[in-house]
């Protein structure tokens, strides 16, 4: 069973490969995703990894939590399953509160 870890406080510099170099050596990788901000195009400071068994990523956990990489405390955990998020936009216009404008 794979499990999903949540990686933080990574160097924008860290790349996919040096993390599955990092983390492989507590056991198989199946993947790792650095996600990237769609303005700047640069990573977002955070990854995630899937290691091939819970072993696996209860090793890599306490071996690499707190674990300084490039002057970085990185911080390492089981992710969490993504939260829905509600759709549509923030409101507009509406009740003012009797004062005869309106917002828009």
């Amino acid at each position: 069973m794979n499990t999903k870890l949540y990686v933080g406080n990574l160097a924008f510099s860290m790349t996919e490969q040096e993390l599955q170099t990092l983390f492989s050596a507590h056991g198989p990788v199946n993947e790792v995703h650095v996600p990237m901000d769609r303005e700047s195009g640069r990573p977002r400071g955070f990854a995630f990894v899937t290691m091939s068994t819970p072993e696996a990523a209860q090793a890599a956990i306490l071996a690499l939590n707190g674990k300084e990489i490039a002057s970085r405390a990185l911080t390492v955990n089981e992710a969490r399953p993504r939260e829905e998020r509600g759709g549509g936009g923030g409101g507009g216009g509406g009740y003012d509160g009797g004062r005869g404008r309106r917002s828009y």
